[in-house]
This record gives C-alpha cells, sequence and structure tokens, in this order.
C-alpha cells in the first residue's frame, strides 16, 4: 500500500512538473542532449580522447563569455568557436608534436583565462555567468530550445548514416585507414558532432559538467557490455534515464540540476561496477568447480 502510495505521489510530482513550459524545454532538449553525448562518448573513451568534451566545454565558456559582452546570441558565439576548437585540437594531436591531453590543457586553460578575463572587464561574476559554468533549466528560451532540437537531429542522424565507418576508426583506425576509409575526414566529424552536442548541453549542464554526459553513460555500459552496439544502446538509454531522474530530483529538493544528474550517473556506474563485479565471481566460481568436478 506504502508503494502504490508513493506511486502515485511521484506521478503527481512528474504530472506537476510536465505542467511548467520551462521544465518541458529543459526535458526535451535534456534529453536529446544526453543520447547525443551518450553515443559520441563511446566513440571518444574507446579512442582515449573523452577529455576532450571537458576541453570544448572550457571554450565553450569562454565564447559564451564574449557573447555575453558583445550583447549577442550565445549559441551563435558559441557554435562556431567551439567547432574551430575541435578541428583545432584534432589538428594539433595528429599533426603537431603536442599530443592528447597537452593540446586539450592548452587549448581549454586557454580559453578558460579568457572567459574570465571578458566577464571581470565586462559584466562581472552575476547569474548568468554561474548558468553557464554550472547549468541552469531556467536558461532555455524558445529560440534555443528550436536551435537545439534542429541541431541535436543532424547529429543523430549524421551518427546513424555514418555509424559503421565511426565504428571502423573508433576501433581500428589503423586497417580502416588501409581499407580505404578516409579516416581524417571521420575523426573530424566526431569532433564536429562533439562540438555541437557540448555548446547544446552547456545551457542545462554547465561547462564545469557537461563532459560528465559523455564519460558516464559510455563507462557505466561498458561493465556489463562489450560490443560495440550494445554499448551504444545501453549508453543512451543510461544517459537518459540518469538525466531524467537527476531534473526529477533536483525539483523536488531544489538541488543544482547539473550537479543532480552528474551524482545519479555516479550512482549508476557504481552499480553497474558491483554487477559487473558480481557477475565475474559467478563466472570465476563456476569454472573453479567445473574443474574440480
Amino acid at each position: 500500500m506504502v508503494m502504490i502510495l508513493g506511486g502515485f505521489k511521484m506521478f503527481d510530482v512528474i504530472s506537476e512538473m510536465f505542467s511548467y513550459p520551462f521544465l518541458v524545454r529543459a526535458f526535451t532538449v535534456g534529453a536529446l542532449v544526453s543520447v547525443c553525448a551518450a553515443l559520441l562518448g563511446v566513440s571518444l573513451v574507446l579512442k582515449r580522447y573523452s577529455m576532450i568534451g571537458d576541453g570544448l566545454s572550457h571554450v565553450g565558456f569562454g565564447s559564451l563569455a564574449l557573447a555575453t559582452a558583445l550583447h549577442t546570441a550565445p549559441l551563435t558565439v558559441a557554435i562556431p568557436v567551439v567547432i574551430a576548437a575541435a578541428f583545432l585540437l584534432l589538428r594539433l594531436s595528429e599533426h603537431s608534436k603536442i599530443k592528447g591531453d597537452a593540446a586539450i590543457a592548452l587549448i581549454s586553460t586557454g580559453a578558460l583565462a579568457v572567459g574570465v578575463i571578458i566577464i571581470s572587464q565586462t559584466t562581472g561574476m552575476n547569474t548568468d555567468v554561474c548558468n553557464y559554468l554550472f547549468g541552469s533549466i531556467l536558461a532555455m528560451n524558445k529560440t534555443d530550445v528550436y536551435l537545439s532540437v534542429a541541431l541535436s537531429i543532424i547529429v543523430l542522424t549524421l551518427f546513424i548514416l555514418f555509424y559503421h565507418h565511426l565504428f571502423a576508426v573508433t576501433f581500428d583506425e589503423t586497417f580502416a585507414k588501409a581499407t580505404g576509409i578516409p579516416t581524417g575526414l571521420y575523426n573530424m566529424l566526431i569532433a564536429l558532432l562533439t562540438a555541437l552536442t557540448i555548446v547544446l548541453g552547456m545551457r542545462i549542464m554547465g561547462a564545469m559538467l557537461i563532459s560528465s554526459l559523455i564519460i558516464f553513460p559510455a563507462l557505466s555500459s561498458m561493465r556489463l557490455f562489450k560490443q560495440f552496439r550494445s554499448v551504444t544502446v545501453c549508453s543512451a538509454l543510461v544517459s537518459i534515464l540518469c538525466f531524467f531522474i537527476g531534473v526529477v530530483i533536483s525539483y523536488i529538493y531544489a538541488t543544482p540540476t547539473g550537479a543532480s544528474v552528474v551524482l545519479i550517473n555516479i550512482i549508476v556506474f557504481v552499480l553497474f561496477w558491483l554487477i559487473e563485479i558480481m557477475h565475474n565471481s559467478t563466472i570465476l566460481n563456476r569454472y573453479r568447480r567445473e574443474n574440480h568436478a
């Protein structure tokens, strides 16, 4: 009886949440961004390039600070700047002595420093800046929603269309190149899709937390699944579920949205990790029994 009453109460809370237009916008954009981030996260984690999300989010913060100073629409400035930074990171990693994590640190810290300087000389540390850093579901207006939905659909469509080539580039880039696949082009595609996803997610998750949407669902799914397709599907489902639960918790307990979503992702990762340990332990015990028999 208590469980039934609790279920009705939760249903009432969710119904109440969806009565607010700004929460409907947040759920719509958040669900799409979560799927995009989860799909790309699998490739980025497997290529050991997962911290690109953190680096690009810092670049995004710098571009949003610039947009605020110029009194222009944030996304119109952030999108081209972050895309350019993603291509630059890829270029540095492939054709420079500055590799991987060093290139990310170089660009991300530089962009963050520029953003802080711009803010200190213009608006100061106001509410908008805090929203950019840590996210806010109140930050989404109708224009942002329409642009975010359109770009999310583009990201998902491109990922589905070029799924097999992205799979090949992710697992064995050398072999893919030998078979005639233009690996450089598909690496640029991954960088482009990641840049778009980062910019879209910053409005809700914030620059400091958006990379968690890329990393956690992929790592959680890899605890239980080993095939690329299975990991990708599970990652997308986990990402949406964690975002939904995180927003509900944020609404009920008045906690920051981005931090709540990250906390749920951490809990899910720990649960999946424990399940993996139990599963491996069961297999090991069965193997020992069979050998002793």
